[in-house]
Formats: C-alpha cells, structure tokens, sequence
C-alpha cells in the first residue's frame, strides 16, 4: 500500500513540477496549438503536457516498480517511449496518419512479443473461451490500436480526455491493489498522480493541452491495463476473481471507445479516411447544446460511471454479451437524443467582398460572429 501512495505522491509532484516549466519553454519557443476553423479553442495554446504527464509517470515506474517482480513491465515502458516520440513529433511537426499507425503498432508489438500480454481467452463471451493463436494476435493489436487512437480521439475540449484517464486508471489502479498485483497498481496509480497533477492546469480555460503526446500515453497504458484485468479477473484461483471481466473492462473505456468506433464508422460510410478529423464526436454534439467545457466533462465521465455500474450490477444475471449490447444501445439512443435536439444554423444571404467576384452573394451560417462580420 505504501509503494502506491508513494506512486500517487511522486508522479503528481513530478508533473505539477514539469508543466509551468513545459508552458514557459513553449510560449518563448512558440510552440502552440493554432486555432482553426475545426478546432474549439480560441487563443493560441502550448500542447506539449504529455512531455509532464511522460515525466512523472516513467520516472514513477522506474522508481517504484520492482522489475524482477514484473519483468514484462519494462517492455511495455520501452513501448510507451516509442509512443512518447512519436507523439512529440505530432505536436511539433505533425505526422501523417499512416506513420502514425506505423508507430503504434510497434509499440504493440512490444507490448505483446516482448511484454507477452495477448488476449488468449474470450473467458465465455459469445460462448468463446480459447482463442486460436493468429485470431488471438489479431485481437490483441486490434484492442491495443483502438484504444489507443479512442483516447487521441476524445481529447477535443478541456480536461475530458485527462479525466477520463483517471477515471479509468483509478478503476484498473484499485483492481490490482485489492487482487495484490502490486506492479500493475503502481503502474495505474502512477499515471493516475500525473493526470490529476496536469488537470489542474487543463481544466477550462485550459493553459495547456496534452496534445497526442499524452493522449496516446493514456491510451496505452489503458490498453495494457484493461488487457491484463481481463486476463486475471475471471481465472480459476484469482485472488479477487470478478464475473464477465470482458464486460466491465469494456464498461471503464465505453465513452472513448464506442465514440471512436462511432466516428470511424460513420467516415468510413461516407467514404472518408477513418483518420480524418471532423467535428461529430460527442462533445461537439454536446457543445452545440450549449453546455460549457466542464459540464461536457461531469456528464460523460458521470456517465461512464454508471455504465461501470451498471455492469458491476448485472455480472451476476446477465452474460457479458447482453450488458455490452444494452450499454451500446443505451449509448446510441443517447447520440441520437443529442444529435436530433441540435440546433439547426439558421442561414442568410450575404455580399461577398471581394472585388473579383463583387456582386455575387453567399450563403453562411447565422451565427454571432457571422452577425458580427456582417454588420461591420
């Protein structure tokens, strides 16, 4: 218990030390987040804090983690600092997707060859148990990847992505404490000190975004966690065994998750790159609501919480396969609930100002700043 404490102590010092630093060095560098016509930020803004977050969480693990204990724990550091870079390239330089993927499929490789974390069992899901070795490989970098960009996704407004980080962490962090995988709790709980250190410069108005460096972080760590949970919780002699792990580790990272697999579906419908980025994740559904940054937060991280819940409750009657399908269905009806109340922009005709094409008119939006614009 101590070392967890003490995990929680230092990574929160760490970051809380690293990010007033990070936001110096990037405003005399000039190394922001630029805003554009997608994105919601308004001022410009430094998005190097997963540099903050990567401190305090690898120097908690190194510190704190007995590697002879958990010999495959440092495989999956050497992944996140694949990550790490790969991230750091993002937010200074910006990467294509596809090199993007590329990086973190090594990092999964890591993860699975070297680290030897893999889905081997479905543990009854769908009346699957034993996993055949090429589909097992498959899922496991399929979960690691999703999961990932699900996190890289999410982070659209102020402190979502970090809250539900610790949301999920947290979760995973006192599974392993109450079940004696201490390792594994060191390592949740670590990240858990660097999200909570780091949100309170991220909450709105944020002084600075994560950027993907973090985001892919959280992502990675998540994965590893939620895999090792479903590994170890429903085993014959597990210490704190839980019934249907498959549905309530889906349960802790169902907002991310189902929202991506969301987005991408609907891209791919469209006949767009998955990778593309748009304006029709969740929390822009819910900004076009009018509710602020925080109240975004509250609610879906609220929410996600009681799909835990709900899952936690019901392991016990239903297989993992229904509470899955009613939290997508309960999920989806919530979309729909969102995205048909929206409100619609009401559109006017205006004079284009250009002198080449003086005369002709154009139909914009009619929004306060269109107002603005136009009756200046």
């Amino acid at each position: 218990m101590f070392d967890v404490l003490q995990s929680i102590a230092i990574s929160f010092a760490i970051t809380f030390l690293a990010i007033p630093a990070i936001i110096t060095v990037a405003e005399r560098k000039k190394l922001f987040d630029v805003p554009d016509e997608r994105k919601i930020h308004k001022m410009q803004t430094p998005s190097l804090g997963g540099l903050g977050i990567f401190a305090g969480f690898v120097m908690t693990c190194l510190l704190s983690i007995s590697f002879t204990i958990a010999p495959e724990l440092q495989y999956f550091i050497a992944a996140v600092i694949v990550l790490f870079f790969l991230g750091l390239k993002d937010d200074i330089l910006v990467i294509s997707p596809i090199k993007k993927f590329i990086g973190q499929f090594v990092a999964a490789f890591l993860i699975i060859y070297k680290g030897g974390l893999q889905i081997r069992s479905m543990h009854g899901f769908l009346g699957i148990y034993e996993l055949p070795e090429m589909f097992s490989l498959l899922l496991t970098y399929f979960t690691i990847i999703v999961i990932i960009n699900s996190f890289n996704l999410i982070d659209g407004i102020d402190g979502l992505a970090g809250s539900l980080g610790v949301m999920a962490t947290a979760l995973f962090g006192f599974y392993f404490l109450r079940a004696d995988i201490i390792p594994y709790a060191i390592m949740a709980f670590a990240l858990t000190g660097s999200l909570l250190a780091f949100l309170i410069f991220n909450y709105h108005p944020a002084r600075i975004f994560m950027g993907d460096t973090g985001s892919m972080l959280i992502g990675m760590v998540s994965a590893i966690l939620v895999i090792k949970f479903i590994n170890v919780a429903e085993v014959s002699g597990a210490s704190s065994p839980i019934r249907e792990a498959p549905a309530i580790g889906f349960s802790v990272l169902l907002i991310p998750l189902m929202d991506t697999l969301r987005v991408f579906g609907i891209r791919i419908f469209h006949r767009r790159s998955p990778f593309v980025p748009d304006r029709n994740h969740i929390h822009h559904l819910m900004l076009d609501k009018g509710l602020s940054h925080n109240a975004i937060t509250f609610a879906l991280v609220t929410a996600n919480l009681a799909f835990v819940g709900l899952s936690y409750y019901f392991r016990n009657i239903m297989e993992a396969a229904v509470i899955i399908l009613i939290e997508a269905c309960v999920f989806f009806a919530g979309i729909a609930a969102l995205y048909y109340t929206r409100p619609q922009p009401t559109l006017f005709v205006t004079k284009i100002e250009d002198e080449k094409e003086a005369g002709l008119t154009k139909i914009v939006p009619l929004t306060k700043d269109a107002l603005i614009e136009h009756n200046n």
